[in-house]
């Protein structure tokens, strides 16, 4: 899904910016330019759409650099950048669209950031295209129903970011957003008895611990539970086999009565 919309003009150095400085050339001119800017919600190499709420044109912030020379403006707002002369001098800049706090973490809490190199001529119009991509990484956290079956007395799972915030990832429905950073997946479950009457046990689960996170990545973690011989617990990155362990050897020591 792409929602297009045009972002008026960069603005003439009379607007409001910090550490502004004609780029020095033997020509001095001004040119127009105007940015045309897209949403895009489409993640990693699927290319495949999340569905989440999309930034509207006026919540995008704008930043512009000078890239052969000294210069930086920043806007609130697009109206407010709409409402300047979007005249710039003559030379190479550097246009960021940011909608969205990717330290906002959270279901549906998706940031969006794009950027665009452009050069402006003197006398001549320069239309630049940015398309804003979602800048945070994106966690699914998924049982099987072999997992299921096995822990047949329930579990509990717990997704903690980089920022300490903890989000109950049990029975998950939709992807959580969160900083493209470190998280580590965590949590309990109960093993079925070996014998009739007898209560279940609760085991610690191993932590899952991801370092590299990366924006605009989904990162599905699943749980599942393979009872080739003896009983296997695995965790999976996006279908990607990253831990085994023998439930019956390996998860007996932290167990307790249910």
């Amino acid at each position: 899904m792409r929602k297009f919309f045009a972002i008026a003009s960069l603005a003439a150095l009379t607007l409001s910016a910090c550490s502004n400085e004609s780029p020095k050339s033997e020509m001095e001119g001004e040119g127009q330019v105007v940015i045309n800017c897209a949403v895009a919600t489409q993640v990693d190499e699927t290319r495949a759409n999340i569905d989440c709420t999309t930034p509207a044109a006026e919540e995008f912030t704008l930043t512009i650099d000078g890239v052969s020379h000294t210069y930086t403006a920043d806007y609130a707002t697009i109206a407010e950048f709409n409402e300047g002369d979007n005249y710039l001098h003559s030379g190479r800049y550097k246009a960021t669209v940011v909608a969205g706090d990717v330290a906002d973490e959270g279901y549906d809490k998706a940031a969006f950031v794009g950027s665009a190199e452009f050069s402006v001529s003197p006398r001549q119009n320069t239309e630049v295209e940015i398309t804003a991509y979602i800048a945070n990484a994106l966690v699914e956290v998924e049982v099987t129903e072999a997992f299921e079956t096995y822990f047949v007395g329930g579990h509990t799972l717990k997704l903690t970011t980089a920022a300490g915030n903890e989000f109950d990832v049990t029975a998950q429905t939709e992807p959580i957003f969160i900083a493209p950073e470190t998280f580590t997946i965590s949590g309990t479950a109960v093993k079925q008895p070996n014998q009739s009457g007898a209560e279940g046990t609760v085991v610690t689960l191993p932590e899952y611990k991801n370092e590299a996170a990366k924006a605009q990545t989904v990162h599905t973690v699943k749980f599942d539970v393979e009872n080739a011989g003896r009983a296997q617990l695995t965790i999976t990155l996006n279908d990607t086999l990253v831990e085994s362990i023998d439930i019956e050897q390996e998860l007996n020591d932290n167990s307790e009565n249910a």
